[in-house]
């Protein structure tokens, strides 16, 4: 597997892939300037889970309860965000402007996920978006189940003036680990960990509180929007999943994939002013 990253561009926007550390884009500029915050060092080490970039959740997003999962008759074990984000990934096609990738079950997918499947991953920019899609097809003779999501860790230097508009009221702070009430964020306190409970929108807005505004667009599946941030990073994560943590012990959010059929999922990244 090759350490060489993928670099993508069309009119405005490129972007850098790397392929052996969990298919993580790793740099996305658009006209010139860096949306994301990117840790070289936790890169660098594969010990280390990376801090920025976008890592991709599959096949379950969060945590775990003590890690261990239970579903129907299956059971197992999972680190938190699962383990499509440490492996490596094989480039089964690339251009200019777009690659596709592709991680498939093995003996280290099935020791912890004892289902066969395959997931394609594409990437393409446009000259004014980056769009991922996640193809994923379940290879096994019996319904799987998974979800999916993306961790952004955008470039926020001014935490005090950046906002991320929202209709929710209710969300699951992740710190105290309660539900309550909500009314908006403080992306200046030492920890926030909000997972936004009614949202209602496929689309998240972080704005950057200097004239930029990032859009994430979504396809339907994405029902739960978390925010992660902590004092003395410059970084704002605003995270589209399609099931809540702990959703394949819960089952809340999950898709339920048949024998031998596809699921497409896609996210769409964007500027605006």
């Amino acid at each position: 597997m090759t350490s060489k990253p993928l670099i993508l561009a069309c009119g405005h926007i490129e972007t850098t892939i790397a392929p052996h550390r969990g298919a993580i884009v790793t740099s996305l500029r658009i006209d010139g300037r860096e949306l994301l915050y990117f840790d070289e060092a936790t890169f660098n080490d594969p010990a280390k889970n990376v801090r920025g970039g976008i890592p991709l959740l599959f096949p379950t997003p969060g945590k775990l309860e003590n890690d261990l999962w239970s579903y129907g008759s299956q059971s197992g074990t999972l680190p938190q965000h699962g383990f499509a984000r440490n492996l490596p990934w094989t480039i089964e096609a690339t251009g200019e402007s777009s690659a596709t990738l592709l991680l498939s079950s093995s003996d280290v997918t099935r020791s912890a996920y004892p289902w066969d499947f395959e997931a394609r991953l594409t990437y393409a920019v446009s000259p004014n978006s980056l769009r991922i899609e996640l193809v994923v097809k379940n290879a096994s003779e019996s319904p799987m189940p998974f979800a999916f999501g993306l961790h952004p860790y955008f470039l926020v230097r001014n935490k005090a003036k950046a906002r991320i508009p929202t209709s929710a009221t209710r969300a699951f702070d992740n710190v105290s680990k309660t539900t309550v009430p909500f009314s908006g964020f403080d992306l200046t306190a030492n920890e926030v960990d909000l997972h936004l409970i009614d949202h209602g929108s496929t689309r998240g807005i972080l704005d950057l509180g200097d004239g930029v505004q990032i859009a994430i667009d979504t396809s339907p599946e994405f029902i739960r929007w978390v925010v992660w941030t902590v004092a003395g990073k410059d970084y704002v994560c605003l995270e589209p999943w399609t099931a809540p943590g702990n959703a394949l012990n819960t089952g809340e959010g999950i898709i339920l994939l048949p024998p031998q059929e596809t699921r497409a999922l896609w996210v769409t990244i964007s500027t605006f002013q």
